[in-house]
């Protein structure tokens, strides 16, 4: 079942169960029309017609459901590989080269036409720190908390990705500049109130995120280096801070005024 509903997409159950009795039907009426159908006297009743329909329901069924169960497994482990490959295996985030092309898709979609949404970069801070201290796995271990604790900070519609290293990114479509500060906050706030303890050791744990609504045309490339270059602002000021660029929700770029 699929959202209450019979799943018939290539990795659903119910396509194997319709497909199957969609091909039996299939053979039942092919045999009765090789049975029915003489070149010297066109088409009549069968001979024996119990037998067009004896045999199909016999033999078809189980052929076609071991095939269509066949294939139903090839897409399954198709869409798992798929996944995998767009999957950090660490934090289970998109990683940087599916975030980068889900984001563009979005944008491309929405060329010719006003739009509004957000690009947050997020960094740990003083990372180093825990990878020194206490060890790459308990690093990890920090890692995967701020994972969990970004996506539970955001909507269902929102899209996050690991770029690497301790650096995170959360795009926000159609969202306006309040509502992406506020996701940004919440953020903030659920990193801080995360609980890490290496080593029976309380640690805190807290994040710099820079921020850029648009909503005009732009690109990926562009929405990223503005808001990298407010995350270096944010750490610049001391760290577990917020800072964003506005320009390209307030104006069109320079391109599309002239």
């Amino acid at each position: 079942m699929f959202n209450g509903r019979p799943d018939f997409s290539p990795r659903g159950r119910a396509r194997v169960f319709l497909l199957t009795s969609i091909g039996t039907l299939v053979c039942i009426a092919v045999a009765f029309a090789f049975d029915s159908y003489s070149f010297e006297e066109g088409w009549r009743w069968g001979g024996n017609p119990i037998n067009n329909v004896i045999i199909p329901l016999v033999l078809a069924p189980p052929l076609f459901f071991v095939l269509l169960s066949k294939l139903r497994e090839l897409a399954i482990a198709h869409q798992e590989l798929l996944l995998i490959s767009a999957t950090d295996s660490l934090t289970s985030c998109f990683n940087r080269r599916a975030f980068t092309a889900l984001v563009d898709g979005y944008l491309e979609k929405l060329e010719g036409r006003e739009r509004e949404g957000a690009l947050l970069v997020i960094d740990v801070d003083h990372f180093k720190s825990v990878n020194d201290t206490y060890g790459h796995d308990r690093g990890d271990e920090a890692l995967k908390l701020i994972a969990d604790g970004i996506k539970g900070a955001v909507r269902d519609t929102d899209i996050v990705g690991r770029m690497g290293g301790e650096e995170f990114s959360v795009f926000l479509p159609a969202t306006p500049p309040g509502l992406m500060k506020l996701v940004a906050e919440r953020i903030r706030l659920a990193v801080t109130e995360l609980e890490f303890v290496p080593e029976g050791k309380p640690h805190a744990l807290s994040v710099s995120v820079g921020g850029a609504a648009f909503r005009f045309k732009t690109t990926f490339a562009d929405l990223y280096r503005r808001a990298d270059k407010r995350l270096y602002e944010a750490k610049r000021n001391g760290r577990n801070q917020l800072e964003f660029d506005l320009s390209l929700y307030e104006r069109p770029p320079a391109a599309l005024a002239s």
